[in-house]
């Protein structure tokens, strides 16, 4: 028998699992601390030497994962449109400007501390004069971030020598925004994935040498992501994935795409991604805990000030989910925009620590009563604890191995 071996190189765990080949089976699934107090190769060590070898497949999320700045053109457009990329490359975008950038905006930029930046703005054959002026702002700012350009095609070239004039790594890929309402993400996706292995990872001085950024093939949202795409395609209904951990709380969302929606009048001019991401980066139940609190005082949901971990989770999911169903706004007394449509959702599915040892159904069957939240809930959903924590490892295997992700799935 042949085996892969997935490894989730978390913040505080290393999760690992040995899945068979031909069968799709999970045979063994083990978690360690992570060990980046000293080098995270000795807790990803430890982890396989108790799953057994196999195939590696590596995602990490770990030192904080990847942090993405999106720069765009105007706030509802452009710019909404890279931070919805963003978001479904697996980053928690820190920071989003739109329009010119100037002092304070890259007073702003700095103070975010970005991993990458996302550079857009303009669909094709419209604005270039923004891309280009930001393009070189950054270029003579003493920022050495990498920078993804994918914004006016006519523009890119030009940003793509000035920067690279000096010295900021750069790539140009295709526009996420080509025309108004269509919403491209998979180059901009690519090209965030290939900075942050190339780049992050290696920055983060998690681990002595190159080994360990040469492993790891995708951040750790971004590979959930893929799986839940997998469960999607696999029940043929939408789907929906609440991971609560100590200090994010991260809504995945798969939906069945409507036609009518995406090129009616009605349609999101920043458009539509039928399978997305949120993450809320003040809702956990470790270091995030006092963010639940303070949200939930501002959600007006009565909850002790000294709470227990299902108590701060249900706040948690509950809260991350009425965020990811109702949108954002850009600023203060500006609209919502992004939010999601997920009545029709037939699949809930739970994951993180607190959910999986125990508390899972309380924490969904919460999410799924909700009915102060300004959002409404799926009508008729099954419920279900990724308690094997299999979605990371689907989303792994999803493109050597399509049919061993979809068999792993459907344990769900």
């Amino acid at each position: 028998m042949t085996f892969a071996v997935c490894v989730d190189v978390g913040s505080t765990y290393t999760k690992a699992c040995r899945v068979d080949l031909g069968s799709g089976r999970l045979v063994a699934r083990v978690e360690v601390p992570t060990t980046s107090g000293t080098d995270v190769l000795e807790g990803l060590s430890a982890a396989v030497d108790r799953v057994g070898a196999g195939e590696l497949y590596v995602c990490s999320s770990a030192g904080g994962g990847l942090r993405l700045a999106v720069i765009g053109y105007e706030s509802l457009v452009t710019a909404e449109a890279g931070h919805r990329v963003g978001l479904s490359a697996g980053a928690q975008v820190v920071h989003v400007h739109a329009g010119l950038l100037d002092g304070p905006g890259l007073v702003a930029l700095r103070a975010a501390r970005p991993d990458v930046i996302l550079l857009v703005g303009g669909t094709d054959g419209g604005d270039e004069d923004t891309l280009r002026h930001n393009a070189g702002r950054l270029a003579r700012s003493r920022l050495r971030v990498p920078v993804v350009v994918a914004g006016n095609a006519a523009a890119g070239p030009y940003a793509e020598q000035v920067l690279s004039e000096r010295r900021v790594p750069v790539t140009v890929t295709g526009n996420v925004l080509p025309r108004i309402g269509v919403l491209e993400p998979g180059p901009a996706r690519a090209a965030i994935r290939a900075v942050f292995l190339r780049h992050v990872i290696g920055g983060k001085r998690l681990s002595r040498g190159r080994r360990f950024a040469s492993m790891v093939r995708a951040a750790t949202p971004d590979a959930v992501l893929a799986g839940v795409s997998v469960l999607a395609d696999v029940t043929g209904a939408g789907v929906l994935v609440v991971d609560v951990g100590g200090a994010t709380t991260d809504v995945y969302s798969a939906l069945v795409p409507d036609p009518e929606l995406s090129a009616g009048p009605q349609r999101d001019v920043a458009g539509t991604l039928w399978r997305s991401r949120t993450v809320e980066g003040d809702l956990g139940v470790g270091v995030s805990a006092p963010g639940v609190l303070s949200a939930a005082h501002a959600e007006k949901w009565d909850l002790p000030g000294v709470s227990s971990p299902l108590e701060l989770a249900t706040a948690a999911a509950v809260i991350a989910l009425r965020r990811h169903a109702r949108g954002h706004a850009a600023g203060p007394g500006m609209p919502r925009t992004g939010g999601r449509d997920l009545r029709d959702v037939r699949l809930v599915v739970g994951s993180g620590g607190v959910l999986r040892h125990g508390g899972g159904d309380a924490v969904l069957a919460a999410v799924l009563g909700d009915t102060a939240g300004g959002w409404a809930a799926p009508r008729t959903a099954r419920r279900v604890v990724d308690s094997a924590y299999v979605l990371a490892a689907a989303g792994l295997l999803a493109d050597d191995h399509p049919a061993v992700a979809r068999a792993l799935v459907n344990t769900l």
